[in-house]
């Protein structure tokens, strides 16, 4: 879900309608002249919505003088690093700066409507940081940029949306509606093709750099054979606990498996499948300890004869077939897979296709007969919410929260992996063709694209859209809604 959705008057690009060229006065239908129905109720836009108003430029032609704009810039910087103080000193200041970084993606959003729309030539006239008071602003040529006081999204404000805005007929030439259509559609998909390059960068990031935890490279066969080890196993047989192989030779945290009987392997799955073969037979394993290379000799016990000691250690699950013994050692590698260049390039791109198609997937389940069912469900026992069986659901801005914490705690990997799925999640949500969403504005632009002829185009009346658009933001609201119920009722409980 967004963070946040539109204020009156201050449209956010995430959330506005589709786009219509403005119709002659004589082609406008007063609000006097629609019968009294629902849909005539609703094409009124009593909410204001749509942008049936005019312009208001009052308030945001006055730019603040240079001493209130330092003051306002001291008084934002105080208030961030107070903020960010207190979360270190509650221990959560990890959370703090994660939650900043969410809010620069959901930005960096609206930059991309800000920068096509400057490229086409349509006038903006805000760009700003959250919602509610103005805490700071400083104008750049036609565009003022600035900060307001509840940091819950942002909004980039673009002249003539659709063909209810009141415009200065100076800046109509200048409009959203009267860009052509490729143009449109170029500002329309920016905002989330942005999330998707961020997720990329933030994949290759992960896989280049901190290396994947098992999100997406998570098989054997991806695992380095000389990857760390990272645990050391004690053995039971019967109710007797014993050394393992791996004790007894003497192996320790951190040593790196080199070769074993002279044999080098790339990955975990050819090391492991070999030590399952050689049950009862002494090992010559060489393994790098502190930059040396040691020669350690352990024995491979029959891993189906014996269980793992501690409280609460898991059984070794059966392998082979009969009675043939399968080796066992006792020792764990670490699970981080770093990858080279290219191959994080790929890995990233990989990752983002999977990534995509589970989200798509998702959504599909969701707005299913089944999946609206489940959510219902869930809504009203908590049990149900809690299953995982019971499908998906969205999160709120508390869930989010609550997942970068909790991904802070697991460390840099789950957060880069975090941060790509969130973007791409935003990303996709956001052309979902919902009016109040930027997919919204897609179908009606392809829709005018379909209708127009070379001499003659069709442009969409928005008035007879509205009913469609206040019903895709009433659902939207109620799937925000509805999620921060959940998300707090897990809190309570």
């Amino acid at each position: 879900m967004r963070p946040a959705g539109p204020g009156r008057g201050e449209p956010h690009p995430g959330d506005r309608t589709a786009s219509q060229d403005r119709p002659a006065a004589g082609d406008r239908t007063s609000s006097q002249d629609r019968p009294a129905t629902w849909r005539g109720a609703l094409e009124a836009d009593p909410l204001g919505l749509a942008g049936r108003r005019p312009v208001e430029e009052t308030e945001d032609a006055q730019a603040p003088s240079g001493a209130a704009q330092l003051w306002a810039v001291l008084r934002l910087a105080a208030v961030i690093a107070a903020v960010i103080a207190v979360g270190f000193l509650a221990g959560v200041g990890e959370t703090v700066v994660l939650i900043a970084v969410l809010m620069a993606c959901i930005m960096a959003h609206e930059a991309g409507h800000l920068a096509t729309a400057k490229a086409a030539g349509i006038k903006v006239t805000q760009f700003f940081v959250g919602f509610g008071p103005r805490l700071w602003s400083v104008r750049r040529g036609e565009t003022e940029y600035g900060v307001r006081g509840i940091p819950l999204g942002g909004y980039c404000r673009i002249v003539g949306m659709n063909n209810l805005e009141e415009v200065a007929p100076a800046d109509e030439a200048r409009t959203y509606r009267q860009a052509p259509i490729w143009r449109r559609l170029t500002v329309d998909v920016a905002g989330s093709a942005t999330h998707f390059l961020i997720a990329i960068v933030v994949l290759f990031a992960m896989f280049f750099w901190t290396g994947d935890s098992g999100f997406y490279l998570n098989s054997a066969t991806s695992v380095p054979a000389s990857n760390p080890i990272v645990e050391i196993d004690g053995l039971k047989v019967g109710n007797q606990v014993v050394k393992s192989p791996a004790q007894q030779a003497g192996f320790r945290p951190g040593d790196r498996i080199v070769a074993v009987d002279g044999r080098h392997f790339s990955n975990w799955a050819q090391l492991s499948g070999f030590i399952q073969d050689h049950p009862d037979v002494r090992l010559d394993v060489t393994v790098e300890r502190g930059g040396r290379l040691l020669h350690l000799y352990p024995v491979p016990v029959n891993r189906n004869d014996v269980h793992l000691a501690g409280p609460g250690a898991p059984p070794l699950p059966k392998v082979g077939s009969g009675n043939q013994p399968v080796g066992f050692l006792g020792v764990a590698i670490g699970g981080v897979v770093h990858s080279g260049f290219a191959a994080s390039v790929s890995d990233a791109g990989g990752a983002w296709v999977t990534v995509s198609a589970e989200t798509l997937d998702a959504f599909g389940r969701l707005f299913s007969f089944r999946g609206v069912s489940n959510y219902v469900h869930m809504l009203t026992s908590q049990r149900a919410a809690n299953s995982p069986s019971n499908g998906v659901r969205f999160e709120s801005p508390v869930g989010v929260v609550r997942l970068l914490h909790q991904a802070g705690q697991q460390g840099l990997p789950t957060v880069l992996w975090l941060v790509a799925v969130i973007n791409i999640s935003i990303g996709i949500f956001n052309l979902l063709p919902l009016f109040p969403l930027d997919g919204g504005r897609v179908a009606v632009a392809l829709y005018e694209a379909v209708r127009s002829r070379r001499r003659r185009p069709y442009h969409a009346d928005l008035a007879k859209l509205l009913p469609l658009f206040y019903a895709g933001l009433a659902l939207v609201m109620f799937l925000g809604a509805s999620a921060l119920f959940l998300d707090l009722r897990d809190l309570v409980a």
